[in-house]
């Protein structure tokens, strides 16, 4: 049967992102014709699934590998291989910037392409894409079923009306953006990482919500590459479960770079403001306000099992 790509959100639609889903969720795959019973399945085909189904079928095993959306999950598709590209884009600019220390003097302002930012990235993405690719799992002898999964018994999965019948089974499913409980924030509309890289356009003001590691590094991304950013977090320090030297660090980079910081900052609801978006927050006992044209939420995540039946 061909799988619908229904849970399938890349953009924009290039040449760049149809050579990605043609890897990691081919419009015309068909899936397999389940073998009496698999020593193993795994459900969720990101970075921790894609190793446990490579080791196992390469041990011997009998393996069925079931992904709902993208094979290579957040590593591949919205984390890893994208942040570090738009990131890297940054890093251009600010040592462009901070050359003249070194003697290089570039004698005009550093132009910014952004278009051609995320285009690099969606490019670099599809290069890599065929690691993870569906076609390479069943060269290695894994079934690979693309539907979402869901338990009807002990040793049992049913995934697009076909049963998997197993042995062991590995939930690898990961985990994905937490929706900010913030009144109006949801009817505003907002971004998260696994979102943000179908931009072609530079937000000139964003608002990052968290200043954790996802937050951080994309916010210092975006300010280097022409976004006005203001980092709105909920606690008296960015990073705080890191390192506190470290993270001290980080957080006097920002300043020096130009993002606005609101710490200790709780954020009581967002509305539409004309063609901008208006966040309204309280700060040592007072209530602020800050109007951006994006607001990207960084903060929390929650585990992928919705849908399971775990229960059973």
């Amino acid at each position: 049967m061909s799988v619908p790509l229904a849970t399938v959100l890349v953009k924009p639609a290039d040449a760049h992102n149809a050579r990605l889903l043609s890897n990691v969720h081919p419009p015309d795959w068909q899936n397999p014709t389940p073998a009496p019973c698999y020593n193993l399945v795994v459900i969720g085909a990101g970075t921790a699934g894609l190793v446990t189904a490579a080791g196992a079928a390469g041990l011997g095993a009998k393996v069925a590998l079931v992904e709902k959306s993208l094979l290579g999950g957040d590593c591949l598709n919205v984390g890893c291989v994208p942040s570090k590209a738009v990131i890297r884009s940054g890093r251009a600019v600010f040592d462009a910037k901070e050359a003249s220390p070194f003697g290089v003097r570039l004698g005009k302002p550093v132009e910014i392409d952004f278009p051609a930012v995320m285009e690099r990235m969606r490019k670099l993405r599809a290069d890599l894409s065929p690691h993870d690719s569906a076609q390479r799992f069943a060269n290695l002898g894994v079934d690979v079923f693309l539907g979402e999964a869901r338990f009807a018994g002990p040793d049992t999965v049913e995934v697009g009306g076909q049963t998997l019948r197993f042995k062991r089974a590995v939930i690898a499913t990961g985990a994905r953006a937490t929706d900010p409980p913030v009144p109006g924030l949801a009817e505003t509309g907002y971004l998260t990482n696994e979102t943000v890289f179908n931009l072609t356009q530079c937000p000139a003001r964003l608002a990052v919500i968290g200043g954790g590691p996802i937050g951080c590094e994309l916010a210092q991304a975006f300010q280097r590459l022409g976004s006005q950013v203001s980092l709105l977090h909920k606690n008296a320090h960015l990073l705080d479960r890191e390192d506190m030297e470290a993270a001290a660090i980080v957080q006097k980079a920002f300043i020096r770079e130009g993002i606005t910081l609101r710490l200790n900052a709780k954020i009581t609801r967002v509305e539409r403001d004309g063609a901008g978006k208006r966040i309204w927050y309280e700060l040592q006992g007072k209530e602020e306000t800050l109007v951006v044209d994006e607001i990207l939420a960084g903060a929390g995540r929650a585990p992928n099992v919705q849908g399971l039946n775990l229960e059973t």
